[in-house]
């Protein structure tokens, strides 16, 4: 099969990202494929001039075209179209949503005026083509009733972040704010925090106080906290199978059942938290796949894995509180804006090294600082993190984020806490830096073939047997 050229991002860095940037509450399968389009969708729809139209497209490229269907692309689109919002649109509701968008055919613009609209057939999936700045493209065309044309084209450029073309990745809330500590390397971040005595935790809340304040950045840290912890629970308790004809049976529940049977027994078992990490990243990643409600973290693809180890924290850890909560989580964000600006986090631009390694980097980091870590320690766990899922594809059977993508949140889980381990038995020195692994990461992507970074063109998307 002919190989998608592969398109190189921009050269030029993007600004930092915040805590609220890395982390967001949205919908599942995919921030790349779902919560990115949403957005894009919702943008566009809302900034049409106050005219007459007789039509609205979306055309699809790249690796959007090639797993749209699997990652419920078409629906967030047309989600998007109707002004819902991947933070506040109910799960729940968007059957009777795209219900009635099938039976009325038509949009209602801001301005009162209708355009028909019809997924099945506006939103078009050129699946052979792509491009050129990032491999999730999407253009929206509005046709005026004479010779008028609205055309934007906007990309999908991972953990829900969108830019439009002639933006240089400042766009969706994503500004670079005249922050105190402009760090770009990890370098540069472990000698601002040693110059001014902070961790690195401390130094991305000195960060964030650049755009919210104190209550703002607790009250946004314990909204997060708290839909992680819902998407866990509700996973723990929705059973049968998962959309989109693989059949795969959610298996939280029954492991859930076993573990407190087990527990009950008062059966000494040291792999029993191993157990329980596992049981968490499973029911986040589980509602992900059926289109529940998550946090991406940094991606939809990975948003088990930090609130699988933040859930080993806080149950497991004899003194956690909500303290190492904001610790942990403010260490990870450093870690995840290094990464989104030297390499990516996006598994359609690098394979899932930048999804599930990603996540595992900053799960280590957090870990490790919020049990104490000094600066150089949280470094340390953050490549081991990062550096032992180097070249990870992203290939995934069906197109569905669900083989191997669940399982591969379990394994990123258990990877994060031993990262975080290993760091902290050393003194933080280590042969190879956090920034040498990013952009060995970053190179290796490039290098990947394209059937392996979220196209399932390649690797088990083609080799294992479907039914």
């Amino acid at each position: 099969m002919a190989q998608l050229p592969d398109p190189r991002p921009s050269s030029t860095p993007l600004p930092w990202a915040g805590l609220f940037d890395l982390f967001r509450i949205g919908i599942g399968p995919s921030s790349s494929h779902t919560v990115g389009p949403m957005m894009a969708a919702g943008r566009f729809i809302a900034e049409l001039p106050p005219l007459q139209y007789r039509s609205i497209t979306v055309d699809l490229y790249g690796s959007l075209a090639l797993t749209g269907k699997g990652h419920a692309t078409d629906t967030a689109l047309a989600l998007g179209l109707l002004g819902q919002k991947p933070d506040t649109v109910d799960p729940d509701a968007v059957p009777v949503l795209l219900e009635g968008l099938r039976a009325s055919g038509c949009l209602t613009l801001r301005h009162g005026v209708q355009v028909p609209f019809h997924p099945e057939t506006d939103v078009i999936f050129r699946k052979r083509e792509v491009l050129p700045r990032h491999a999730n493209g999407m253009a929206f065309t509005a046709m005026g009733q004479g010779n008028d044309c609205v055309r934007r084209v906007f990309y999908s450029i991972g953990g829900g972040f969108i830019v439009e073309d002639g933006e240089d990745g400042e766009a969706n809330g994503f500004v670079a704010p005249a922050i105190p500590y402009p760090f770009g390397t990890s370098a540069d971040l472990l000698s601002m925090a040693s110059a001014a005595g902070l961790t690195i935790a401390e130094l991305q809340r000195q960060n964030e106080r650049a755009i919210r304040s104190d209550r703002e950045i607790t009250e946004g840290i314990a909204r997060i906290w708290a839909a992680m912890r819902s998407c866990v629970e509700r996973g723990l308790h929705q059973r049968g199978e998962l959309p989109g004809g693989l059949k795969v049976r959610r298996r939280a529940p029954g492991l859930h059942e076993r573990l407190l049977a087990r527990a009950r027994t008062n059966e000494a078992d040291p792999m029993r938290g191993m157990d329980w990490v596992n049981l968490y990243a499973l029911a986040v990643n589980e509602e992900n796949a059926s289109g529940g409600r998550v946090v991406t973290a940094p991606t939809n693809g990975a948003a088990g894995i930090v609130p699988a180890v933040l859930h080993y924290y806080v149950n497991f850890v004899p003194g956690s509180d909500d303290q190492g909560i904001e610790t942990f989580l403010l260490a990870a964000s450093a870690v995840g804006s290094l990464i989104k600006r030297n390499a990516s986090i996006s598994g359609a631009e690098v394979g899932c090294q930048g999804e599930v390694g990603s996540a595992s980097a900053m799960a280590a980091a957090g870990l490790a600082a919020a049990l104490g870590g000094n600066n150089m320690q949280v470094e340390n766990a953050a490549e081991i993190g990062l550096e032992h899922n180097l070249g990870l594809t992203c290939d995934p059977i069906g197109g569905l984020v669900q083989i191997p993508c669940i399982e591969r949140n379990a394994i990123g889980a258990v990877k994060a806490i031993n990262a975080a381990r290993l760091a902290l038995h050393g003194d933080g020195a280590h042969h190879v830096s956090l920034d040498q692994v990013i952009r060995t990461m970053r190179e290796t992507g490039h290098d990947m073939l394209s059937k392996y970074k979220e196209t399932s063109e390649g690797g088990l998307a083609v080799n294992a047997i479907e039914c």
